[in-house]
Formats: structure tokens, C-alpha cells, sequence
């Protein structure tokens, strides 16, 4: 069977809410709502005022985790700091989910490259997962979107590394590229199944720079705005961006942002995310 995307091409954080009223899954109980808290000097990551009115529908709390690299947010003191900085705590209750340790965890029995899955333990306090993803480029995994943001997103500072270097987290820029990716899909399986089905994912397609919300020194977007996408599968709703991207045939910049994600292989993600079980590319693309 099909899964559902719904999408919009009108960007605002009401139609985020209408999108989300419009599927099936409401969610309960508390809240995990994942964001990109944004690297100190990125100026294309989703800012906080953009997300309050979902996260007032959904009465959730701002969840992240820290880095694996040098910047502003490899550590806790530094990542709350950067919280204050770019205004999340204005709006929201944050929670830094591997503030303290020890990590929380997860076993992969089905992984294909990881078997385990290290996560910031103030997971266990959610009952539901709201994966708030800003889609763009990204300068290893070729896309960053929904299942970057279950993986890489929610891994623990260690639990980046050990994804990055497929298991060996010595080998976290140096691993090889494929068996990343692989990793990726892994620890996105060990999420979806934590969270039994009580997950939504919305990727916004705005402000598309071939690099990612955690670099400093980012590239201007791109490519113009595209839209809001909602569903409850984060393999199609990721599969139908890129689809999109690669229907806008008369965006000057499409070329730009296609080159990074095929040359680091990025639709790989989502055929080994398939490929688990986590969701499925035959989607049917709702416009709303």
C-alpha cells in the first residue's frame, strides 16, 4: 500500500498545522519534538518562531543532542548557550537529551552495519516523536531531511560517531562512505521501532543550501522554496523531496544541490531504510 504525503507549496507555520491536522496519526502523551537547534553562524536553519504554533498544537518539547565535532554545540554547557542564543528557550521547554549520561542504549537485532544504537537517554521520558526536519543538502550523507534527523539527530554525541564510522568511532570522518549511510538507515530503524508507529515527520523545503544546518560557514541557499511536506513514513516523505527536487527543472539551482546529493550517494539512505522495513518509496503525494 501507498503512503500518504501530504504536501503544501504555501510555507508558513499555520499551513504546518493544517498539514498536521489533516493526517491520521494525532499524537499522545508526551511529546518528543526533534529540531536542529542550528550552528552558531548558520543562517538557514528553521528558527523557533516557525515551529511554536505546531509545537503548541502538540503540546511538545524541544528535544536535541549534542554534536560529535567542534563548534558551539559539542557540549552541554556550549549547546544550551546556543539554545539561548537562537531564541528556542523563549518559546519552548528545551531538553538536551544527553545533557548527563549515561546514554540510552538501543539494540538493532535487524542492523545491517550497527547492531546497537546510542542515544540520549531523556528519550525514555517521551511517548511520541514529532521529527521537525528542515530539507537541504548536507555535506556527508549528500541530504539531510527525516531520517538523518531519527539517526544522526537523536544519536547521542558518541552515538554520532559510532553511526559515522559505521560501528568504529575512531573512524567517524574516515569509514566507509556507503556503510555511513547504511548506519544511518540502522539507527533510524532502532528509532521508528522504539516509538511503535507514534511518530509524524515534517520536512520543510525552504532555504535549500547544498550544506547543512550545523555548519558555520554554510552556502547561501540554492534553490527557491519548494513547500511543507507531512507524513507518518519518514522513508517516503524524504523520497518524495527529492522527487521534488528533481522536478524543478527550472530552478537555476537544482544542478548545484543534485550534484551534492549524488555524488555522496544520498538516495542510498533511503533504499537501505526500505530495504529494513522502515518505510516504503511508493508514495502518493497529496496536495493540499
Amino acid at each position: 500500500m501507498k503512503s500518504k504525503v501530504f504536501f503544501s507549496r504555501e510555507i508558513s507555520p499555520e499551513k504546518v498545522v493544517a498539514l498536521y491536522d489533516k493526517q491520521n496519526i494525532k499524537l499522545k502523551g508526551k511529546v518528543a519534538m526533534k529540531v536542529h537547534s542550528g550552528e552558531v553562524g548558520n543562517q538557514n536553519f528553521l528558527r523557533p518562531d516557525f515551529w511554536k504554533p505546531i509545537a503548541d498544537r502538540v503540546g511538545g518539547t524541544v528535544v536535541e543532542c549534542n554534536t560529535a565535532y567542534e563548534g558551539e554545540r559539542n557540549t552541554t554547557e556550549k549547546h544550551l548557550r546556543t539554545f539561548e542564543k537562537h531564541g528556542w528557550n523563549k518559546y519552548f521547554t528545551v531538553d538536551l537529551m544527553d545533557a548527563e549520561g549515561p546514554d540510552l542504549v538501543l539494540d538493532i537485532p535487524r542492523g545491517k552495519v550497527i547492531k546497537k544504537n546510542y542515544v540520549g537517554k531523556n528519550l525514555a521520558n517521551y511517548d511520541s516523536l514529532l521529527v521537525l526536519s528542515h530539507f537541504k543538502g548536507h555535506p556527508m550523507g549528500g541530504y539531510g531531511g527525516a531520517l538523518k534527523q531519527l539517526s544522526i539527530g537523536i544519536a547521542s554525541s558518541y552515538g554520532k560517531a559510532y553511526i559515522h564510522g559505521a560501528g568504529e568511532p575512531d573512524k567517524i570522518w574516515t569509514a566507509n562512505h556507503d556503510l555511513f549511510l547504511e548506519s544511518m538507515a540502522d539507527a533510524a530503524l532502532s528509532i521508528v521501532e522504539y516509538f511503535k508507529g507514534n511518530a509524524v515527520y515534517i520536512n520543510v523545503m525552504k532555504n535549500m543550501s547544498v550544506d547543512c544546518d550545523c555548519c558555520a560557514d554554510a552556502e547561501d541557499p540554492c534553490m527557491k522554496d519548494i513547500g511543507i511536506l507531512i507524513s507518518s513514513d519518514p522513508v517516503a516523505i524524504d523520497k518524495a523531496c527529492l522527487d521534488l527536487v528533481y522536478a524543478a527543472t527550472d530552478d537555476p539551482g537544482q544542478k548545484h544541490l543534485l550534484e551534492r546529493i549524488e555524488s555522496r550517494n544520498g538516495i542510498h539512505t533511503i533504499h537501505a531504510a526500505e530495504a529494513l522495513g522502515i518505510g516504503t518509496t511508493d508514495y502518493e503525494l497529496i496536495t493540499l
